[in-house]
C-alpha cells in the first residue's frame, strides 16, 4: 500500500486566497476585515493558516501595516488568476441557466469617470441589474498596470499599450483655454503657432504627449511655466492669468467661467478606447459589457 503519511489533510481554499488578496489590496488586516465584513483577528488567523499551509511567509508586519514578501508577490499573481478564473466559472454557469450575474472590474481616468462612466453604468444596469460594476479610478499608467496584473477586467485608456488590446471608442478634441482678457480670446480658432512663446500651463494627466508632439513636429517652442496634474487646478490657474493651456475638451466644466475656450486648427484629437488583455479570454458578461459600451458610445 502506498504510504500517504506525507500528504497534508488541509488544502488552500478559495476564501483564503480572497482574504489574501484583500490584504494585498488594502495593505492592512483591519482594512481587509472591513472590506470582507470580518474582524481583524479573523483575517489574521486566516492569513496565518494560509502561511502555515504553504510553508512560507507572505507578509512582513510592522506598525505601518503589512507588506508583501518577494514570495508573497509571486503568489499574489497566481492567486488573482485563480480567483478570476473561479469568477468566470460562476458566470458561465449563470449563463447556462439564463441568469446574468457576476462582477466586472473597470478602470477609468478621472475626466472619463466624471463625464462618461455614469451614463454607461446607468444604461448597463437597466439591462443587467444582477451584475455588479466596480469602478477603479487612476492614471493611464495605473490602469494599464491593473489590467496586466488582472486586478481589473478592462479599462478606458487614451493611448496604445504594449501587451494589451484596445478598441477605439471616442474622439475627444483638445481645446485652447485662455484668460478672458487674452488678445487671442477674440479669435474664432487658434493655431499652435499662435501659442509659441506664450506662458504655457502643461496638464500632466497622460495626454501631455499629444501637446508636446504637436509643438515638436512644427519645431515650435513650448514655453512651459507650470506642470499641473489636476484638471480643476489648471483651469483655475488660467483664470488667474498664469498662462494659457491646451487640454482635452472632456475635462472642462459644463459652463466654464472666467476663461475662454477655443478650437484648435488643425485639431489635436485624444483617442479613447477600451483596453483589455485579450478579447479571446473575457467572460461572457464582460463581452456583453464591451458590446453594450460600443453601442452606447457610437450613438453619442
Amino acid at each position: 500500500m502506498k504510504n500517504k503519511s506525507w500528504e497534508r489533510d488541509a488544502k488552500v481554499t478559495l476564501y483564503q486566497l480572497e482574504v489574501f488578496l484583500a490584504v494585498v489590496k488594502t495593505g492592512s488586516f483591519t482594512k481587509a476585515g472591513d472590506l470582507l465584513f470580518a474582524s481583524q483577528s479573523g483575517i489574521s488567523h486566516i492569513i496565518a493558516g494560509l502561511e502555515k499551509e504553504l510553508g512560507v511567509l507572505l507578509f512582513t508586519r510592522n506598525r505601518d501595516g503589512v507588506k508583501l514578501t518577494e514570495t508573497g508577490k509571486q503568489i499574489s499573481v497566481h492567486a488573482r488568476e485563480i480567483v478570476n478564473q473561479t469568477e468566470q466559472i460562476h458566470q458561465l454557469a449563470a449563463e447556462a441557466i439564463g441568469i446574468q450575474s457576476g462582477t466586472i472590474r473597470i478602470g477609468a481616468f478621472p475626466s472619463f469617470s466624471i463625464n462618461v462612466i455614469p451614463g454607461i453604468f446607468q444604461a448597463f444596469r437597466k439591462q443587467y441589474p444582477g451584475v455588479e460594476l466596480l469602478l477603479f479610478e487612476g492614471s493611464y499608467a495605473e490602469i494599464e498596470s491593473w489590467i496586466k496584473a488582472s486586478a481589473i477586467d478592462l479599462g478606458f485608456l487614451s493611448n496604445s499599450c504594449d501587451g494589451l488590446e484596445i478598441m477605439q471608442l471616442v474622439r475627444d478634441p483638445l481645446v485652447v483655454v485662455l484668460p478672458t482678457t487674452h488678445p487671442l480670446s477674440k479669435n474664432e480658432v487658434i493655431s499652435i503657432e499662435q501659442l509659441e512663446h506664450e506662458p504655457f500651463l502643461l496638464l500632466n494627466s497622460g495626454c501631455e504627449s499629444l501637446v508636446i508632439s504637436a509643438f515638436q513636429e512644427k519645431a515650435l517652442i513650448l514655453n512651459t511655466q507650470f506642470e499641473i496634474a489636476e484638471n480643476s487646478t489648471i483651469i483655475s490657474m488660467v483664470e488667474a492669468g498664469f498662462g494659457v493651456t491646451i487640454v482635452p475638451s472632456m475635462i472642462l466644466p459644463v459652463n466654464p467661467e472666467n476663461v475662454v475656450v477655443k478650437q484648435l486648427n488643425p485639431p489635436i484629437i485624444r483617442e479613447i478606447g477600451l483596453a483589455l488583455r485579450s478579447q479571446q479570454i473575457v467572460t461572457p458578461i464582460v463581452d456583453v459589457f464591451i458590446k453594450e459600451t460600443q453601442k452606447l458610445l457610437a450613438e453619442i
